[in-house]
């Protein structure tokens, strides 16, 4: 299994939001740069960037911070504030691996695979749910739709799949292991991205053994629940 860190942008800083509210927020550093290239020495190929304020107000607000990511050494994935087609070849162009997307494709998955069909191949979808249903602009409106049928409509069409449990976003109780595992069954060969909850290296591992093909890491990293290159060797678990 794929662990990849995270790096959560807000205001130019490395933060981690508890359940995605803003008014939970704790922050880690004022140098995501800094961040990204202690990820890369650690061993980490890809880091996972959001913009946050991007991802509640619709436009991109951290590009600065974002830029400096690029450079750090890594494969980047990067979402927040990512509502249209042009913004999405901007960071392609700028050297983002793939990008992510969640309500834009939420809004209208027909739609949305028909308008971004020349992007697909390196287009990550989010599905960010909270009790089986999506929720987008900011995990604060309800999408519209079940993940499991989101995450089944685009995954023939897209690079991944990225499924977070909002409700254990940021929180360190577990992760959503059975239902991660779930949807990864049923959207293989589209390879599933779990996100949310993940609080120790047991939670990898137990992730890595149910078939999940990879991870996306943040607070526990943060807070020092285990390192870098510890969540690498327990995502090779078998």
């Amino acid at each position: 299994m794929r662990v990849i860190p995270a790096i959560d942008l807000m205001g130019g800083k490395v933060v981690r939001l508890v359940e995605g509210k803003r008014e939970r927020a704790t922050v880690y550093s004022d140098r995501p740069a800094e961040i990204a290239r202690a990820f890369v020495d650690a061993g980490a190929r890809r880091i996972h960037v959001v913009d946050l304020d991007g991802a509640f107000s619709g436009s991109r607000e951290n590009r600065e911070a974002v830029a400096a990511i690029l450079r750090a050494g890594a494969e980047v994935q990067v979402g927040g504030g990512v509502r249209d087609v042009a913004t999405a070849r901007r960071l392609l162009d700028d050297g983002a691996a793939a990008v992510v997307v969640g309500t834009l494709a939420a809004r209208d998955p027909a739609a949305f695979l028909r308008e971004e069909a020349a992007l697909l191949s390196r287009v990550i979808v989010a599905v960010d749910a909270r009790d089986g249903r999506v929720v987008v602009e900011g995990w604060e409106r309800d999408g519209g739709i079940d993940a499991a049928d989101l995450a089944a409509r685009v995954a023939p069409h897209v690079a991944g799949v990225l499924y977070t449990d909002v409700s254990r976003d940021g929180t360190g109780v577990g992760a959503n292991v059975a239902r991660s595992a779930e949807l990864a069954r049923a959207i293989a060969p589209t390879p599933l991205i779990a996100s949310g909850g993940i609080g120790g290296l047991e939670d990898l591992r137990a992730l890595a053994r149910a078939g999940v093909p990879a991870c996306v890491v943040g607070r526990a990293l943060y807070e020092g629940a285990f390192t870098v290159a510890e969540a690498l060797a327990a995502g090779e678990a078998r």
